[in-house]
């Protein structure tokens, strides 16, 4: 399921939280989840979620607050959620989900990076096989909780694994659950019940078959990543490194 891709993806999610860039990102996925199914979080299972994740990377309350009141604004109607695909450096396969109010000025952005770099834009549709959306929750292990058991309270809502990954540094252990992208609403509630405090939750894409690439290799690729990475409308980037 690509796991060393998943801790990848929280040291890069770690490094975004020291950085402004994050907040928008975090706010512009709280209006949507708002203005989607309505400003009240208990009765709105995406705006939780998003309030959630804000508050992981340290986003401030006004802020939060700021981003569901803009959900009553028209403007927000024009957000539109696009997926580019394409092929980077070296062959790396990336897929990148977006959220924008300009779609020509997203595109144009997209197709620049990608051609900076030697790669290109395949057509829509062409790397959907090529990964697996899988609904992710990550959450801290704490003293006395036994993953075995927790498995077993999970298995009906949908899990299909749980994994744990130990900080070194900090000596924190993360737990990630993982299931089907359709069972996301079972096993949040499914954690809610059981009182576990989820820190990040969403909806993640998993390369099906991973690729080593060189050192060498990685720092061009990363190069490319970090440009899309800090475009204000690009909201994930995926790729199948292993």
């Amino acid at each position: 399921m690509g796991r060393a891709f998943e801790f990848r993806k929280g040291r890069k999610m770690k490094r975004w939280g020291m950085m402004s860039r994050i907040f928008p990102k975090l706010g512009k996925a709280i209006t949507m989840a708002a203005k989607e199914g309505g400003m009240d979080p208990e009765m709105n299972s995406a705006l939780r979620t998003a309030i959630q994740n804000a508050k992981a990377q340290n986003m401030p309350k006004d802020n939060i607050d700021a981003a569901i009141k803009r959900a009553a604004s028209k403007d927000v109607d024009a957000y539109v959620e696009m997926n580019y695909e394409g092929k980077g450096p070296h062959g790396v396969l990336v897929f990148v989900e977006c959220a924008t109010d300009n779609q020509n000025r997203t595109v144009a952005n997209v197709k620049s990076y990608f051609n900076k770099a030697e790669g290109s834009l395949v057509p829509t549709g062409s790397l959907e096989f090529m990964f697996s959306r899988k609904a992710v929750f990550e959450f801290e292990k704490t003293e006395g909780m036994d993953l075995e058991e927790l498995e077993l309270e999970l298995i009906d809502a949908g899990l299909e694994e749980i994994d744990e990954h130990t900080d070194e540094e900090d000596e924190t252990t993360t737990a990630y659950v993982y299931g089907d992208y359709a069972n996301f609403g079972s096993l949040q509630s499914a954690l809610e019940g059981l009182s576990i405090e989820v820190k990040n939750a969403a909806l993640k894409r998993f390369p099906t078959t991973p690729v080593e690439f060189s050192d060498e290799q990685l720092e061009e690729i990363e190069k490319m990543l970090d440009k899309l990475e800090e475009d204000d409308d690009v909201q994930a980037v995926y790729t199948n490194i292993a």
